[in-house]
């Protein structure tokens, strides 16, 4: 690779040690102030901040900023889209942060504010931007193979945002009365009883038994299942107490297959007063799911876990109201979503071809 150029590189990719006298100067002088807040930006950002904006590794940014090497066309428009018109004089999402975690909110809802909003702040006044303007940029988030779910949850964000900005301090709410995207209703992937058996097959260490088995006979999400302790467990009515979704208390019920399992494992292990059952932290689950996908070929993750314990209910013949209940929804919305397939597959039960 040809050594960098003293100086390192405009903004627009042309080495510094090219520009000559003259119109040469004048020329790159041009160019330099044609690309200055770009520049600006380039040494105002983080290294981190960059690439979540540009989509680019680290380590390019890094030479970028380095002067190793030039911008590129990427990282110079999503520069030129973080240029604010204007900046208020109170930095409102950062209280925005600070009361929300005043009010105990769970770190995965903050950072879900904080990811959605950051690039909205980052393109706009965001104090005085219509609802045109708010538009156009929910617009300019592609659909993905959720389909507009991503839209939709910034949308989410945007409304708490400005709510609480209107409650604290009397700013005029852009987004009030705005429909929210219309979100698509795919039928979510569940497992078969076999399937679920297949998986159990799979693993040999009885810890990563009882946690699949839990997952599938409690419905439990990862963060209930993974700070469960041995005082949690009430086997003789065979439930565990769980913090569930804005931190409330709950209860979830597992089965005789859970009970096994887990019981064979504290056989083997035993945590003290302040671990959880397991020896391992919310990443080390994920990962033993992930290890197990690749060998399965199966979906191996909690959110495909938890809507199998709603279809095998369901196809067990329990009401969607009792689901809600046992699963800790706080709507029926969800269980309804998880169970179309079983819906489905009961009403194909009773079909006749009609021309048949």
């Amino acid at each position: 690779m040809p050594a960098s150029p003293k100086g390192g590189f405009l903004p627009g990719g042309t080495p510094i040690s090219e520009a000559g006298a003259g119109d040469e100067i004048r020329t790159h002088d041009s160019l330099l102030g044609k690309h200055l807040n770009e520049a600006n930006l380039l040494n105002k950002y983080s290294v981190s901040q960059l690439a979540e904006l540009s989509k680019l590794s680290k380590s390019y940014i890094s030479q970028v900023k380095k002067g190793i090497r030039p911008p590129s066309q990427r990282l110079l428009s999503a520069l030129t889209e973080c240029i604010q018109p204007s900046k208020p004089s109170i930095d409102y999402f950062k209280l925005f942060l600070q009361s929300r975690q005043a009010m105990g909110v769970s770190p995965k809802t903050l950072i879900f504010y904080k990811y959605m909003l950051y690039k909205f702040i980052c393109q706009v006044d965001y104090v005085k931007v219509s609802r045109q303007s708010i538009e156009k940029y929910l617009n300019s988030i592609p659909p993905n193979h959720n389909g507009l779910a991503t839209r939709h949850a910034t949308f989410r964000a945007l409304k708490t945002f400005y709510r609480w900005l209107k409650t604290e301090y009397g700013i005029p709410n852009p987004i009030d009365g705005m429909k929210a995207p219309i979100l698509g209703k795919p039928i979510m992937p569940s497992l078969s009883q076999g399937q679920v058996l297949t998986l159990l097959d799979k693993v040999s260490n009885p810890r990563d038994k009882a946690i699949i088995a839990l997952f599938v006979e409690s419905g439990l999400r990862l963060a209930e299942l993974t700070e469960i302790k041995s005082e949690d467990i009430y086997w003789e009515s065979r439930v565990i107490k769980v913090i569930g979704k804005g931190r409330k208390e709950a209860y979830a019920p597992f089965g005789e297959l859970s009970e096994l399992y887990l019981r064979a494992w504290l056989i083997k292990y035993r945590p003290n007063g302040y671990d959880n059952i397991w020896g391992l932290n919310l990443f080390g689950i994920r990962s033993m799911l992930k290890r197990l996908q690749v060998e399965t070929g199966l979906p191996c993750n909690p959110h495909t876990f938890r809507r199998t314990f709603a279809c095998l209910l369901r196809k067990a013949g329990v009401d969607t109201m009792t689901i809600k209940d046992l699963g800790r929804w706080e709507s029926l919305e969800m269980v309804q979503r998880y169970t179309r397939s079983v819906t489905f597959e009961d009403s194909m039960k009773h079909y006749k071809a009609p021309l048949s």
